[in-house]
C-alpha cells in the first residue's frame, strides 16, 4: 500500500488530479501548471482575504506611523493603541501569513506525490528537464551548458552551490514577490526578508524539478493575485521602486562623538 503521509486528505486527491491533467494534457510538467493554477483557484477566498487585509495595512500605514512617534519609547502603549486601530479598522494584522500557512500542506502534499507517481519518473517537460523526478541537471558550474564541461554530480558539494535555471527562477520568482511591499522598518526583519528568497533558492535546487515547477508558478500566480487584489484597494505597488530601494547603500548611523574624562 502507499504510505500518502500526514496530509494524506490532500495527498490522495492532489494525485487523482494530477493524473488526470497528464492523460488530458499530455506533459506532466503542464500538468503540474496547471493543478497549480487549480489549487490557487480553490484557495483564493482564502487568500484574498489575506490580500485585502495586506492593501488595508498599507492604507493605515501613515496612522502607524503617528502612533509610534506619539508613543515614542513606550512599547506597551503602542502594541495597545495598535490593537485598538486594527480593532477599529477591522483588520487582521496576522491575515498576511495565511497563504504561507495554507501552502505549507500542500507543499508537502505534492512533496509525497511526485515521490509516488511512477509517470513523473524520467517525465520530460520541455529542453533540458528530461526528469521532472530529478533535480534541475543544468548548472551554473558550466554556465548551463556553455562550458565543455560536465555538471556536479548530484549530491556533492558543488551540486548544491552551482545550482540550476529553475532554483535560480525559483529565487526571482520569490524575490520579485516581496517587492509588492516595501522592505520592513525593522532592520533584523529586512535581513531576514532579503536573504529568504536566495536561502530557499539554494536549498530546493537539489529538490525534483517538477516540484520546482510548482513553487515558480504558484510564486507567479501569487504575485499576479496580490498585485490586482492591492491595485483593486487603491494601493499601486511601487515596485520599481523598491527594487531601486533594495540597491541603495543605507546610510551608517552617526554615532555621537563621546566626551573624554576630565
Amino acid at each position: 500500500s502507499i504510505d500518502w503521509g500526514w496530509f494524506f486528505f490532500l495527498t490522495k486527491p492532489i494525485f487523482a488530479l494530477l493524473h488526470w491533467l497528464n492523460a488530458q494534457i499530455g506533459n506532466m510538467g503542464l500538468a503540474i501548471i496547471a493543478l497549480t493554477f487549480v489549487l490557487k483557484f480553490l484557495v483564493l477566498p482564502l487568500a484574498y482575504k489575506s490580500y485585502v487585509s495586506m492593501a488595508r495595512m498599507k492604507e493605515l500605514q501613515p496612522e502607524m506611523e503617528a502612533l509610534k512617534e506619539r508613543a515614542g519609547e513606550d512599547k506597551a502603549k503602542l502594541q495597545k493603541e495598535m490593537m485598538q486601530l486594527y480593532k477599529d479598522k477591522k483588520v487582521n494584522p496576522a491575515a498576511g501569513c495565511l497563504p504561507i500557512l495554507i501552502q505549507i500542506p500542500i507543499f508537502f502534499s505534492l512533496y509525497k506525490v511526485i515521490f509516488v507517481t511512477l509517470e513523473l519518473r524520467h517525465a520530460p517537460f520541455f529542453g533540458w528537464l528530461n526528469d521532472l523526478s530529478a533535480p534541475d541537471p543544468s548548472s551554473l558550474f558550466n554556465l548551463f551548458g556553455l562550458l565543455p564541461w560536465g555538471t556536479p554530480e548530484v549530491g556533492s558539494i558543488l551540486a548544491l552551490v552551482f545550482i540550476g535555471i529553475l532554483p535560480i527562477l525559483l529565487g526571482i520568482s520569490m524575490w520579485l514577490q516581496q517587492k509588492l511591499n516595501p522592505a520592513p522598518a525593522d532592520p533584523a526583519q529586512a535581513m531576514i526578508f532579503a536573504w529568504m528568497p536566495w536561502v530557499f533558492m539554494f536549498m530546493l535546487g537539489s529538490f525534483a524539478s517538477g516540484l520546482v515547477v510548482y513553487w515558480i508558478t504558484n510564486n507567479m500566480i501569487t504575485f499576479i493575485q496580490q498585485y490586482a487584489i492591492m491595485r483593486s484597494h487603491g494601493h499601486k505597488p511601487d515596485i520599481f521602486g523598491n527594487i531601486r530601494a533594495s540597491f541603495k547603500k543605507k546610510p551608517a548611523p552617526v554615532v555621537p562623538p563621546t566626551k573624554g574624562k576630565k
